[in-house]
């Protein structure tokens, strides 16, 4: 494979996760491994995925809640299950969420990775390619720089700052939920988190000033919205010199 495909490995045995890992790598694949649903949600939301692996039974969020929260972010990403149990009701359970296909433990590696080579050809046709700027406004957002430019006027914003702005992005004009921003960026969406992000918030609309028409609303009860009345431009390759 020219592009690898990225691959969301959700596995809470770190053993058998590092070694899933590792021959997904080695088949070619640009394999993530991460050991309980909530990190393996939260590296969902903040990057692309071709594929998810996931493991029924996680600490934090079950294989199925995570399927869940997925397929209302993207109904269309192939799911396969991994699981110990192979009672019907699991199966039937992992399909009516929308699964691919399902793996009961112990299984052949070589086995698993034909299912997702045959998945991932009846899935996808030209393959999509991850976000690495956004065009708002007068605004460029440079998602691995960190960088926001108007004009000659560069911001280097915080990891923070990124990843809030990046999910701004991914909702413009629409409402971003306040429980999911914390949720994906800060884990807990305790009192003390929801304040920092106030505080971030706050921040990123002092870099969004130079240009009036992009702002950043609070929608009560609800979370944030980035307004931009001529809408948003993904850029999804790198712009050549």
């Amino acid at each position: 494979m020219d592009t690898k495909q990225r691959i969301l490995l959700c596995e809470d045995d770190e053993s058998l996760g590092m070694l899933l890992r590792e021959y997904l790598q080695a088949k070619g694949y640009d394999a993530q491994l991460y050991l309980d649903g909530e990190a393996g949600y939260r590296a969902f939301v903040l990057s692309h995925f071709d594929m998810c692996v996931l493991d029924v039974m996680m600490p934090k969020k079950d294989g199925f809640t995570l399927a869940k929260e997925i397929r209302e972010i993207n109904a269309q990403v192939p799911i396969i299950f991994l699981t110990a149990k192979n009672l019907k009701e699991d199966i039937f359970e992992g399909f009516k969420i929308g699964a691919d296909d399902y793996l009961t433990k112990p299984f052949s590696m070589d086995e698993l990775v034909f299912r997702m080579e045959a998945i991932l050809r009846r899935v996808h046709g030209p393959q999509t390619l991850p976000v690495v700027q956004y065009k708002l406004g007068r605004f460029t957002f440079d998602i691995q720089r960190q960088l926001l430019t108007i004009g000659d006027h560069q911001s280097k914003l915080t990891t923070k700052e990124s990843e809030l702005l990046v999910l701004l992005c991914s909702h413009a004009n629409d409402v971003l939920l306040r429980e999911m921003a914390l949720k994906t960026i800060w884990i807990d969406d305790n009192y003390f988190n929801a304040r920092s992000m106030d505080v971030y918030i706050t921040k990123l609309r002092k870099h969004l000033k130079d240009d009036p028409e992009v702002e950043i609303n609070n929608v009560h009860g609800k979370g944030y919205k980035l307004i931009v009345p001529d809408g948003i431009i993904a850029i999804t390759e790198e712009p050549h010199a």
